[in-house]
């Protein structure tokens, strides 16, 4: 057994011990609660009744029994039906926002305006006292809490990765708020629940006092409270044991759920079989596309491009107006081809791969133009610009899929990783648990993990940072998708598992599906130089320069082509010393500070009056090449300059092994 589950172990048996107390209460004691014995009033205990009696010569461990039936129904039931309309609430505004906020988590303040106890006061004075009215008033009292943490939990976790990778996956929205968002919430939940139980025995047990709660004869803790009171100080004892057993219910309940709380901690849970218990069962229906052949590739392009983009515009809302991401790129990549897009942090190479998965983050951000055709694999073209969300979420993961930078956050933390694998294959293909689990190892088997089965029940914080990315990309290929965008997915690794992960991607592609699309996204021209066919640099939103890799790192027909080329570290062959690095000077002008014509210019050693004047074409110059410079064609054979010079004559393919970033 877990140090966890030692630790929870006896607080749930004492908290059962309290529960099975109540519900077994007639098979206890055969005194009846409400039977008056006026003759024996405030007897001390005896062995016919165990705690004495109360002032009306009732037993009062019957009492404290059948009280504690009431008292417990009612907190329960009240925290209950309170958190799941609450975090239902705190689930669809913090998700959705705008509207859907304003008529969840805004409405659930109106009720926090009101002070709780005269709210309370108000209902019980209109529907009259009674359990049944009680438990109505908690509910009401305790929804806005659960709303309010279980909103603000939810605005930190949608940004989230692993949300987004389970958008990529195509799940739907039921499923990633509770399936995905909720389980990696339900830490604090449970810690307000806890309280709630607290707060509702307590104010159940206040109101039955001030007598709107419990109508006597029926037994409350509170009203023992409220009759022993007057008679205190002639026989404290019936004061005593509904005060006692107040205080031990509220902080067993307390530690129970604290205990539960460090299971459901991401990080610290190593086992699955308690979480197995307490998760959700619910499945969700996969919608059809409803689409096909909508769309087509633009003039020009290859007719059999997995994904055709043409003249795409990213705009973000920013004070100072809308800010342009990414403008006007148009781009395809082929069956069984890998392109690659690199450039700066900030260039707009990773909107891309997130808007032909139609993951461009909003509400700020948004496609403004242009056109998405995403050929399936079974020939039909999609317009996924003008997809619903239902029929996107039938594309995610089963024709195209991505795989994200850091994989640690990408990952569900409180999910094993063979049971997430699970998750896409369920969805898409409607296979079994047992079926898709199988699957799931024989995926992690292909990616190279070794003792799958094993590895397969482990949580994501178990593995290395090489393992998680592998997870990763058998999560992408789960459903053999025609398309995988990898977003940087050697970014975080050393240098090692970098060399380790881009062998795997191509051992996938040469020894598994032919036709497979691969976009990769990278800042590492030396990982380009190891995977690429084709290679698309940006800068400030825009391809500045695209072609053949080999003819690209040869002859280079952009500045900053060159200048990220001349950064990469080189040995020179005949003396064996590393070359000088040469850095581009300024940084990648932010939102209002692109000026005028070319937006290079301000860092070009080659920028002339006329770039700032004029904003350059795309030109194309030779078959699969094309550059946005004026001057292109006075780049041939230069030797370069203070920060630009010229590259070697061939791509050195060890640079996806030695260079770094």
């Amino acid at each position: 057994m877990s140090p966890k589950l030692r630790r929870i172990l006896p607080r749930l048996l004492f908290v059962g011990l309290i529960l099975g107390l109540a519900l077994f209460a007639p098979l206890l004691t055969s005194q009846d609660p409400v039977q008056m014995n006026i003759a024996e009033r405030l007897q001390p205990p005896s062995a016919d009744h165990y705690l004495g009696q109360d002032e009306y010569g009732r037993d009062i461990l019957a009492r404290l029994l059948y009280g504690a039936r009431v008292s417990l129904a009612v907190a329960l039931i009240a925290a209950a039906a309170a958190a799941v309309i609450g975090v239902t609430i705190g689930l669809v505004g913090g998700y959705f926002g705008g509207i859907a906020e304003l008529f969840t988590v805004r409405l659930t303040d109106i009720v926090l305006s009101f002070p709780p106890m005269l709210l309370a006061l108000l209902i019980v004075t209109v529907l009259g006292p009674g359990a049944e009215t009680l438990t109505l008033v908690l509910t009401i009292l305790f929804v806005p809490g659960f709303a309010r943490v279980t909103y603000g939990e939810v605005l930190s976790a949608r940004s989230v990765e692993y949300v987004e990778a389970s958008r990529a996956l195509g799940a739907p929205v039921g499923r990633i708020l509770f399936r995905t968002i909720l389980p990696n919430i339900s830490g604090p939940i449970i810690v307000q629940f806890s309280l709630t139980v607290a707060s509702a025995i307590l104010i159940e047990s206040g109101l039955s006092f001030l007598g709107l709660g419990v109508v006597p004869p029926d037994p409350s803790w509170g009203l023992m409270i409220r009759a022993a009171r007057g008679y205190m100080v002639y026989s404290p004892l019936p004061l005593l044991w509904p005060c006692l057993a107040l205080t031990v219910t509220v902080l067993a309940v307390n530690a129970l759920c604290d205990a539960l709380r460090d299971v459901y901690d991401p990080k610290a849970a190593r086992e699955g079989g308690l979480l197995q218990a307490a998760r959700s069962l619910v499945r969700f229906p996969v919608a059809g596309t409803g689409r096909a052949a909508q769309a087509q590739p633009a003039p020009g392009e290859k007719e059999d491009a997995q994904v055709a983009v043409s003249d795409l515009r990213i705009e973000f809302a920013t004070q100072q107006g809308p800010f342009a991401a990414v403008d006007g790129v148009s781009l395809t990549v082929g069956k069984g081809e890998t392109v690659a897009v690199v450039g700066e942090s900030g260039s707009g190479k990773t909107m891309i791969g997130l808007s032909i998965l139609r993951l461009v983050p909003g509400p700020h951000g948004a496609i403004a133009g242009g056109g998405i055709a995403l050929r399936t694999k079974g020939g039909d073209v999609l317009p996924m610009e003008q997809l619903d969300e239902a029929e996107l979420e039938a594309v995610r993961g089963r024709e195209v899929a991505m795989v994200f930078q850091e994989p640690m956050t990408s990952l569900n933390p409180v999910y094993p990783v063979g049971e997430q694998i699970a998750e896409a294959l369920r969805h898409h293909k409607d296979l079994s648990r047992r079926e898709a689990m199988a699957k799931a190892v024989e995926l992690l088997e292909r990616v190279g993990i070794p003792d799958a089965a094993q590895r397969a029940r482990d949580y994501p914080h178990q593995m290395s940072g090489g393992m998680r990315q592998r997870v990763m990309i058998a999560i992408a290929l789960s459903c053999t998708p025609a398309l995988v965008v990898a977003d940087e997915p050697t970014t975080a690794l050393d240098v090692t598992v970098q060399a380790q992960i881009l062998d795997l991607f191509q051992h996938l592609r040469d020894e598994g599906d032919s036709d497979l699309g691969l976009m990769f996204i990278t800042h590492n021209l030396g990982v380009v130089a190891e995977i690429a066919d084709r290679v698309l640099v940006m800068y400030c939103g825009r391809i500045v320069e695209q072609g053949p890799v080999r003819e690209v790192f040869r002859d280079p027909r952009h500045p900053y082509t060159r200048g990220l080329l001349s950064s990469i570290p080189r040995v020179n062959p005949a003396t064996g010393e590393r070359m000088p690095l040469t850095a581009i000077p300024g940084t990648v002008p932010g939102p209002g500070e692109r000026s005028r014509g070319c937006a290079f210019a301000p860092r070009c050693g080659y920028a002339q009056p006329r770039c700032t004047a004029e904003d350059p074409a795309d030109i194309a110059f030779a078959p699969g090449r094309s550059t946005r410079c004026l001057r292109w064609n006075e780049l041939e054979g230069k030797p370069g300059d203070a920060f630009a010079p010229a590259p070697s004559p061939e791509p050195d393919r060890s640079l996806g092994r030695e260079a770094g970033s």
